[in-house]
């Protein structure tokens, strides 16, 4: 299953985040007012991928957070405030223990403006010596979301986690 998974008509716009691992991001993002979530992946070469294919490394893909939102209750700007402050920016390839290209830090822009406010976001971030290492987060433009298996979707809240770090 590839895009759709929001039935509300008020979250018109869409926004695409790489993390790391899944589960606690879209916790995160499940947090604010006015969305809704999916996880799966985006950013590779093959078409359905499943979590093993993506854990192998075998695709390309990226582990992200799909948010559809209500732009009239949060902005693009709130979304990637989030975004920053859920993950390390500066690991590349990596979060914590979890190693490999899926876990890498990654903004999936939808439309120019999305892309001007993620690299506006980034440059601040990076020059404001919050961090000793350079931000290694890439900006991409999104292509087909492939939303992960069912048993991926909001799991921390299924098993009554607040987060999933050790």
């Amino acid at each position: 299953m590839s895009d759709s998974f929001v039935t509300d008509s008020n979250l018109q716009a869409v926004a695409t985040f790489g993390a790391g691992c899944f589960w606690g991001v879209e916790m995160a993002f499940r947090e604010i007012p006015g969305v809704d979530t999916a996880v799966g992946y985006m950013g590779g070469d093959i078409d359905n991928p499943t979590y093993e294919q993506v854990c192998r490394e075998r695709t390309g893909h990226a582990e992200v957070v799909q948010v559809r939102y209500d732009p009239n209750k949060v902005d693009y700007d709130t979304l990637l405030a989030v975004f920053w402050k859920s993950h390390n920016p500066t690991q590349r390839n990596r979060q914590g223990p979890d190693i490999g290209s899926q876990y890498r830090s990654v903004i999936f822009y939808h439309d120019e403006q999305q892309q001007a406010a993620a690299q506006r976001s980034l440059q601040a971030l990076d020059g404001s010596g919050k961090y000793r290492e350079p931000i290694a987060t890439a900006i991409e433009a999104a292509s087909t979301f492939w939303r992960a298996e069912e048993y991926h979707q909001q799991f921390l809240e299924k098993r009554g986690q607040a987060s999933c770090r050790i």
